[in-house]
């Protein structure tokens, strides 16, 4: 926890209701600038959509918030539960998930092997306050944590109807439910900020519409910022609040759906011009 709070400075500032900011972010990788002078900011409980042609920079972004990439230049702020400033960019890869943000994949990323409900136990491994000789002589205090780790699992469950699956391997479900296990998952650290990438990629149109549900639901009743990198456009225009556009790693339009939507450069680029 010492590595978070040398990062944490109320001098980077940000706007109240802001929880994170990029400024002049670029990536590059040898010559090719994957990400080049991105800047934009997403407001605390919206659901914010980074959308763009394939090979735009989106999933590079991604990957400079969570630190699997150290950007090039430019700064990535984000305001924290405890309304601290972190620069995440001097941050470790491992460190950012206890500030709240967590982050899923195109692919399912589950354990095959293990139950539903333990695949979330194994998720929340981060709220153990027990150490490792507590571990070993399975204390009071871990018995204790224990139970209250899980009850937290089978609450999440409840709350995006996944209890018919807690005691079931997930391998053979149906991927509409294995990605909503994924997001089951998330919840366990009772997240600020959780990163989406291709949600709704492989789902069918019955799927893809109980995803969009299952989104807003999660945004509203678990107080928490989404973004989203997106290619179902139905999608993106039906829960997002604010769309961001970019192309070869560059700002093309930001706004509201509608806004977004009649963008001539947008139409042009990824939705198609008429």
């Amino acid at each position: 926890m010492s590595n978070i709070n040398q990062t944490n400075s109320n001098t980077l500032g940000l706007d109240e209701n802001t929880i994170l900011e990029l400024k002049g972010l670029t990536m590059q990788f040898g010559g090719l600038k994957a990400v080049d002078g991105l800047s934009f900011k997403v407001k605390e409980g919206e659901i914010f959509g980074l959308i763009g042609p394939n090979g735009a920079g989106k999933t590079t972004v991604f990957n400079c918030i969570t630190q699997f990439y150290k950007p090039t230049a430019g700064t990535v702020k984000y305001r924290d539960k405890n309304g601290n400033i972190i620069d995440l960019t001097k941050m470790k890869v491992h460190d950012v998930i206890k500030t709240g943000i967590v982050r899923t994949f195109q692919n399912v990323e589950l354990i095959w092997e293990l139950s539903v409900l333990d695949n979330l136990l194994v998720a929340g491994h981060t709220l153990y306050k027990a150490n490792l000789f507590e571990h070993m002589i399975h204390s009071r205090r871990l018995k204790r944590e224990e139970q209250t780790i899980k009850a937290k699992a089978v609450t999440v469950l409840e709350r995006l109807n996944l209890s018919a699956y807690k005691d079931v391997i997930p391998y053979g479900l149906p991927y509409g439910i294995l990605k909503k296990i994924e997001l089951a998952r998330t919840l366990m650290i009772d997240p600020r900020l959780i990163i989406l990438d291709e949600p709704a990629a492989g789902l069918n149109d019955a799927e893809t519409e109980e995803l969009s549900k299952v989104i807003k639901q999660i945004a509203k009743d678990f107080n928490c910022t989404i973004f989203l990198v997106e290619h179902d456009m139905g999608l993106v225009m039906d829960i997002c609040d604010t769309i961001c556009s970019i192309s070869f790693g560059k700002m093309l339009a930001i706004g509201t759906p509608s806004e977004i939507q009649n963008n001539k450069l947008v139409q042009e680029a990824y939705l198609g011009s008429e």
